[in-house]
Protein backbone atom coordinates (compact mmCIF):
# COMPACT_ATOMS: atom_id res chain seq x y z
CA UNK A 1 0.00 0.00 0.00
CA UNK A 2 1.15 3.63 -0.30
CA UNK A 3 -0.04 6.56 1.01
CA UNK A 4 -3.02 7.34 -1.20
CA UNK A 5 -4.43 3.87 -0.62
CA UNK A 6 -4.06 4.40 3.05
CA UNK A 7 -5.89 7.97 2.65
CA UNK A 8 -8.73 6.31 1.05
CA UNK A 9 -8.85 3.42 4.45
CA UNK A 10 -8.58 6.30 6.84
CA UNK A 11 -11.95 7.77 5.28
CA UNK A 12 -13.21 4.52 5.93
CA UNK A 13 -12.01 4.59 9.56
CA UNK A 14 -13.50 7.96 10.08
CA UNK A 15 -17.21 7.03 8.02
CA UNK A 16 -17.18 3.90 10.21
CA UNK A 17 -16.31 6.26 13.45
CA UNK A 18 -18.88 8.52 12.72
CA UNK A 19 -21.41 5.43 12.29
CA UNK A 20 -20.69 4.15 15.33
CA UNK A 21 -21.25 7.42 17.10
CA UNK A 22 -24.77 7.71 15.56
CA UNK A 23 -25.80 4.43 16.38
CA UNK A 24 -25.02 5.22 20.30
CA UNK A 25 -26.69 8.86 20.16
CA UNK A 26 -29.96 6.48 18.27
CA UNK A 27 -29.63 4.04 21.33
CA UNK A 28 -31.76 4.54 24.38
CA UNK A 29 -28.67 3.71 26.74
CA UNK A 30 -25.25 3.02 26.27
CA UNK A 31 -22.93 1.42 28.85
CA UNK A 32 -19.97 3.32 30.05
CA UNK A 33 -17.84 0.25 29.46
CA UNK A 34 -19.34 0.75 25.87
CA UNK A 35 -18.34 4.38 25.39
CA UNK A 36 -15.22 4.09 26.64
CA UNK A 37 -14.44 1.34 24.23
CA UNK A 38 -15.21 4.30 21.58
CA UNK A 39 -13.18 6.47 23.21
CA UNK A 40 -10.58 4.11 23.65
CA UNK A 41 -9.99 3.89 19.97
CA UNK A 42 -10.22 7.59 19.28
CA UNK A 43 -7.26 8.05 21.85
CA UNK A 44 -5.45 5.34 20.87
CA UNK A 45 -5.81 6.93 16.82
CA UNK A 46 -4.08 10.24 18.17
CA UNK A 47 -1.37 8.92 20.80
CA UNK A 48 0.02 7.04 17.19
CA UNK A 49 -0.34 10.20 15.30
CA UNK A 50 1.46 11.68 17.93
CA UNK A 51 4.37 9.30 17.93
CA UNK A 52 4.40 9.57 14.54
CA UNK A 53 5.05 13.35 14.75
CA UNK A 54 7.41 12.62 17.31
CA UNK A 55 4.70 14.60 19.86
CA UNK A 56 3.57 14.28 23.59
CA UNK A 57 0.67 11.85 24.95
CA UNK A 58 -1.68 14.25 25.28
CA UNK A 59 -4.70 11.79 26.01
CA UNK A 60 -4.56 8.79 28.37
CA UNK A 61 -5.16 5.78 26.45
CA UNK A 62 -8.42 4.59 28.27
CA UNK A 63 -10.21 8.30 28.65
CA UNK A 64 -13.26 8.80 30.60
CA UNK A 65 -15.50 10.41 27.70
CA UNK A 66 -19.16 11.65 26.73
CA UNK A 67 -20.67 11.06 23.09
CA UNK A 68 -19.49 14.66 22.72
CA UNK A 69 -16.30 14.10 23.52
CA UNK A 70 -15.98 11.29 21.59
CA UNK A 71 -17.94 13.28 18.69
CA UNK A 72 -15.00 16.40 18.97
CA UNK A 73 -12.31 13.67 18.64
CA UNK A 74 -13.53 11.73 16.02
CA UNK A 75 -13.41 14.65 14.38
CA UNK A 76 -10.27 16.19 15.31
CA UNK A 77 -8.18 12.87 14.52
CA UNK A 78 -10.21 12.71 10.79
CA UNK A 79 -8.99 16.09 9.87
CA UNK A 80 -5.33 15.59 11.06
CA UNK A 81 -4.55 12.24 9.52
CA UNK A 82 -6.08 13.35 6.40
CA UNK A 83 -3.66 15.91 6.61
CA UNK A 84 -0.84 13.66 7.66
CA UNK A 85 -1.37 11.14 4.78
CA UNK A 86 -2.19 13.92 1.96
CA UNK A 87 1.13 15.82 3.06
CA UNK A 88 2.48 12.04 2.90
CA UNK A 89 1.12 11.26 -0.16
CA UNK A 90 2.12 14.88 -1.58
CA UNK A 91 5.83 14.35 -0.37
CA UNK A 92 5.17 17.72 1.48
CA UNK A 93 6.37 16.50 4.53
CA UNK A 94 9.64 14.82 4.81
CA UNK A 95 9.39 11.07 5.51
CA UNK A 96 8.17 7.69 4.01
CA UNK A 97 6.39 4.47 4.88
CA UNK A 98 9.16 3.14 5.03
CA UNK A 99 10.58 5.39 8.08
CA UNK A 100 10.91 4.03 12.04
CA UNK A 101 9.48 5.67 14.53
CA UNK A 102 10.78 5.74 18.01
CA UNK A 103 8.58 5.86 21.06
CA UNK A 104 7.65 4.71 24.66
CA UNK A 105 4.60 2.69 24.68
CA UNK A 106 2.35 3.35 27.96
CA UNK A 107 3.93 0.93 30.18
CA UNK A 108 7.71 3.17 29.47
CA UNK A 109 9.18 0.33 27.32
CA UNK A 110 11.41 1.73 24.47
CA UNK A 111 10.08 0.67 20.77
CA UNK A 112 10.48 1.52 17.19
CA UNK A 113 8.13 0.55 14.27
CA UNK A 114 7.69 1.23 10.36
CA UNK A 115 5.29 4.10 9.57
CA UNK A 116 3.45 1.52 7.60
CA UNK A 117 2.73 -0.76 10.47
CA UNK A 118 1.57 1.48 12.74
CA UNK A 119 -0.85 2.99 10.04
CA UNK A 120 -2.12 -0.47 9.59
CA UNK A 121 -2.13 -1.18 12.84
CA UNK A 122 -4.05 1.47 13.99
CA UNK A 123 -6.74 0.62 11.35
CA UNK A 124 -7.16 -2.58 12.43
CA UNK A 125 -7.15 -2.06 16.36
CA UNK A 126 -9.93 0.39 15.76
CA UNK A 127 -11.63 -2.74 13.80
CA UNK A 128 -11.50 -4.49 15.77
CA UNK A 129 -12.72 -2.71 18.95
CA UNK A 130 -15.62 -1.34 16.60
CA UNK A 131 -16.36 -5.25 16.59
CA UNK A 132 -16.78 -5.57 20.40
CA UNK A 133 -18.74 -2.35 20.51
CA UNK A 134 -21.17 -3.50 17.97
CA UNK A 135 -21.25 -6.81 20.32
CA UNK A 136 -21.83 -4.78 23.33
CA UNK A 137 -24.78 -3.04 22.00
CA UNK A 138 -26.73 -6.23 20.52
CA UNK A 139 -26.37 -7.50 23.75
CA UNK A 140 -27.82 -4.68 25.51
CA UNK A 141 -30.87 -4.67 23.13
CA UNK A 142 -29.50 -1.99 20.92
CA UNK A 143 -28.77 -1.78 17.36
CA UNK A 144 -24.87 -1.16 16.35
CA UNK A 145 -23.83 0.42 13.20
CA UNK A 146 -23.28 -1.17 9.97
CA UNK A 147 -19.46 -0.15 9.68
CA UNK A 148 -18.51 -2.89 7.09
CA UNK A 149 -16.08 -1.74 4.82
CA UNK A 150 -17.49 -3.15 1.68
CA UNK A 151 -21.13 -1.55 3.23
CA UNK A 152 -19.35 1.91 2.83
CA UNK A 153 -18.19 1.09 -0.66
CA UNK A 154 -21.51 -0.20 -2.28
CA UNK A 155 -23.70 2.81 -0.02
CA UNK A 156 -21.00 5.09 -1.96
CA UNK A 157 -19.50 6.83 1.02
CA UNK A 158 -16.20 6.45 0.06
CA UNK A 159 -14.53 7.44 -3.37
Amino acid sequence: MDAKDFLRMYAYDSWANRECLAAMRAAASVSPETLGRLAHILSAQKLWLERILQQPQTLPVWPTATIENCTALAAENASSWQNYLQRLANRFTPGSLDDTVEYHNTKGETWSSRVEDILTHVLFHSAYHRGQIALQMRAAGAEPAHTDFIHAVRQGFLE
